[in-house]
């Protein structure tokens, strides 16, 4: 036996090529073994017999992939009796309706999506599919967008949350809340995209919102505890214009303006003593000027330690009601032949300044920079490239001449330094509105950060007022404290007409989906004397430099006390 290897061994050294062909027909063989034992046991459709599928949904589905399971241990099963032979007559008669294949498997990811909805009634009822767009929403309460993760679960939790009696999805991505309905009604094929993070459901279509009545919401949607008060202001001249919508209540109480309103639609809840007036801010309304709070002392009739106004002095509550007038969003319809930065450092809030101008303006912003993170939560210029035209301003972090000189005008947004560094530290090791760890506060990363980007902060700024063209400087304090005025100057010199209710509007949305909710604050100082010491030489060349240009140097808090 030792000597007929040795053999083997020997005529195969001289010539391999017999060697590898060998392996290769041995191969072959037993692809064809394992081919074979996979047919095994299949059922096959005759030409005259039915096809048992024809008419379910499975079939439709199987019916254009021609699925043939494939296994070495392959057994007959209740679910592989209904598995479709991929040859023969019967496939080759179904390959001449391949005109209806797109509308048949419309229909059957709309019919499989209808058997999960069927599975999730215990927490909420699907309704139906109905139009939607910019312009008339079906669903007029909040709203939020995720491109990457969105489920159905996810956006009836969120509505849910927040008291709302329906959660509508869209485009497989877009979430809407409401206590209403307000669309027609359609055919179910109609809603037939997958959701973004949930291939074996339905989140509506193009235009068209798969909506859910949110069951465990009844009882508890009928309170407002997150209602914003907004304050006491003066009754408006004209109450029937500025407030269209009022009603007398007996037993008058905040809750029961404030759901009267909402269930009106409206975002705003204005108590004049016995009447509860509705509305949008306005140019007649503004909210601008307040009141001291003791000229709307009076007390609910029907909840003695509320205040519900007077007959001049109105206190206004902000409702759950989303102000549509500012959320629809489009790119540039021509293409624009200025570039114009929306420049600042890291963590001095760009995105939120991002999201004030789009709702604004209703125009995308784009980004010289790709975060798909960002694209995913709704700034879809974000994919853009930043040259093409087509965004309203560009978000740039830039600072070297070649690149400032790149644009034709800019925004320069400057921050509290001993903000920004912290907000871009909770950025870069917790993400968009995330928060770092208390181990890399306490460890090397924080001192080493401060050593990098303190000294960045003021040649940011100082390379903008040096080699920027046509600057505005908006100090972010600012922004948040005058919001109204401050927008206004960004978007004049952004070359774009805006209405004053439209930026009323964005009163009313300013905080959006991009901001860190505040609530995980530092028990300790993270600056240590050495590092104020250093970061306040920087504050004070910032300061002067502006002041050279004529310009308003930085907020007094910028200086620590």
């Amino acid at each position: 036996m030792a000597k007929l290897l040795v053999k083997f061994q020997r005529y195969f050294r001289r010539k391999p090529v017999r060697f590898f062909t060998l392996i290769a027909l041995y191969l072959t063989a037993g692809s064809l073994v394992f081919l074979h034992a996979g047919f095994a046991g299949e059922p096959t459709i005759s030409e005259n017999e039915p096809n048992p599928l024809e008419g379910t949904s499975e079939g439709t589905e199987f019916q254009y992939l021609g699925v043939v399971q494939l296994g070495r241990g392959f057994k007959e099963t209740p679910e592989t009796r209904n598995s479709v032979r991929r040859f023969g007559p019967w496939f080759k008669s179904v390959s001449k309706d391949m005109p209806e294949r797109n509308k048949m498997g419309a229909r059957s990811r709309a019919l499989k999506g209808r058997k999960v909805r069927e599975k999730e009634e215990d927490r909420a009822k699907y309704i139906g599919c109905y139009v939607d767009n910019t312009r008339r929403r079906a669903l007029r309460g909040v709203s939020f967008f995720d491109y990457k993760k969105m489920t159905v679960f996810r956006c009836q939790d969120n509505c849910a949350e927040r008291g709302y009696l329906y959660a509508g999805l869209e485009f497989g991505a877009e979430c809407y809340c409401g206590h209403k309905i307000q669309a027609l009604n359609v055919s179910e094929s109609e809603c037939n995209m997958e959701c973004k993070g949930e291939k074996s459901n339905i989140c509506g279509g193009v235009n068209r919102l798969s909506i859910y009545r949110l069951e465990l919401a009844q009882e508890s949607a009928r309170r407002y505890g997150s209602a914003i008060f907004r304050g006491c202001f003066h009754r408006p001249d004209n109450v029937s214009v500025a407030l269209p919508v009022s009603g007398v209540m007996l037993n008058m109480s905040v809750d029961k303006c404030v759901d009267f309103c909402t269930e009106k639609e409206y975002p705003l809840a204005a108590l004049g003593g016995v009447p509860c007036h509705c509305g949008f801010p306005t140019s007649l309304f503004p909210l601008h000027e307040r009141e001291d709070e003791q000229l709307c002392a009076q007390k609910c009739g029907g909840e003695e330690f509320e205040s519900c106004g007077t007959a001049e002095y109105f206190i206004v509550y902000q409702t759950q009601v989303q102000d549509n007038r500012c959320m629809d969003r489009r790119f540039l319809p021509t293409r624009s032949k200025q570039i114009i930065a929306l420049a600042s450092f890291p963590g001095a809030g760009n995105t939120w300044a991002r999201h004030l101008i789009e709702l604004a303006t209703g125009f995308y912003t784009g980004s010289y920079y790709f975060d798909g993170s960002l694209y995913n939560k709704g700034f879809k210029g974000e994919r853009d490239h930043w040259r093409s035209g087509r965004t309203i301003c560009i978000k740039t972090h830039e600072s070297g001449q070649k690149e400032i000189e790149a644009f034709d005008s800019a925004i320069l947004l400057i921050r509290n330094p001993y903000k920004a560094l912290m907000a871009e530290f909770n950025r870069k090791y917790g993400g968009h509105i995330g928060f770092a760890s208390h181990a890399h506060w306490k460890g090397k990363e924080w001192p080493e950060f401060i050593k990098n980007y303190a000294p960045w902060w003021a040649t940011h700024t100082l390379d903008w007022l040096k080699y920027g063209k046509n600057v505005l400087v908006v100090h972010f304090e600012d922004l948040k404290r005058d919001l109204f005025v401050q927008l206004k100057r960004m978007v004049s010199l952004l070359g774009t007409t805006v209405f004053e209710d439209r930026l009323l509007c964005v009163e009313g949305q300013k905080d959006g989906n991009f901001k860190r909710s505040g609530l995980r604050k530092l028990e300790y100082d993270p600056y240590t004397p050495e590092m104020r010491k250093m970061i306040s030489t920087y504050i004070k060349t910032v300061d002067m430099a502006l002041k050279l240009r004529n310009l308003t140097g930085v907020p007094d808090d910028y200086y620590p006390r």
